[in-house]
Parts: C-alpha cells; structure tokens; sequence
C-alpha cells in the first residue's frame, strides 16, 4: 500500500462526516469530536493531497475487549487493500493496547472481508433504540 496509517494523528471534526458522506452513510457531525477523546484509538489513511481517504477506530472500556467501528474508505480508493491494512493496523495497535477481544458488527456482504483480516464470524446481537 502506498498511503501509510498514522494512530491518532490530527483529523478535523469535519473529515470523517465528510467521508462517511461520499460513502453515503449519515454524516454525524455532532458525534466526532466527542469520538476523538472517548475511543481507545483511531487510524487514519491520507492520500498524496494530504485528503482523508481511509478511516476506522476502537473504543471500549480499554481493559480486555474493545469494539472496532466506522472501517471507512473513499469510494475512489477502494478494493486496492487500503481497507485490509486499516483493519490489520488497528488490530496490531489493539494487540498493543493490551486487548485480548475485538469485536464489530457488519452486513454479511462484508463477511469475506472481515474473514480476510483475520475475524471469525459469530452469533451475537444488536440492541438499538429507534426513536
């Protein structure tokens, strides 16, 4: 991969909503920079223009498990592996965290995906207040 991942490097509280925009989720502007000091980590991918292209996270309690969430990729860079080396690269960074468990949620159109960086799919289940 020729965009390297920084941990917790500088993003402005505009960048990811503006990401998840081109991607087409809700944007969430309110929620990033509460984000940014309450999750364990963060990763970001810039691209040669210094642009954010690729962005993922964990949060948890820091002690043995946390949760991986918001593994974003701007459409012009996705399928060259950019998204496989942010998730491998915030595992590692997990492992040196000290977390023994990472856990997430996905479509399972993305299950080979997930399969290919190392997760093994499970049962769970998900709670969410829809008011």
């Amino acid at each position: 991969m020729k965009y390297s991942i920084k941990i917790n490097s500088y993003i402005a509280n505009h960048e990811v909503p503006d990401l998840r925009e081109v991607i087409g989720w809700e944007r969430r502007d309110e929620d990033y920079s509460i984000l940014f000091k309450r999750c364990n980590f963060w990763a970001g991918v810039r691209d040669e223009k210094e642009r954010l292209i690729g962005f993922g996270y964990i949060s948890g309690m820091g002690l043995q498990h946390g949760y991986m969430e918001d593994i974003l990729v701007h459409p012009d860079y996705q399928r060259q592996g950019i998204g496989v080396e942010l998730v491998k690269y915030l595992l590692s960074e997990a492992e040196r965290y000290g977390l023994e468990i990472v856990t997430l949620t996905f479509q399972s159109k993305h299950l080979k995906f997930y399969e290919s960086c190392g997760f093994t799919a499970c049962h769970g289940g998900v709670w969410r207040n829809n008011k």
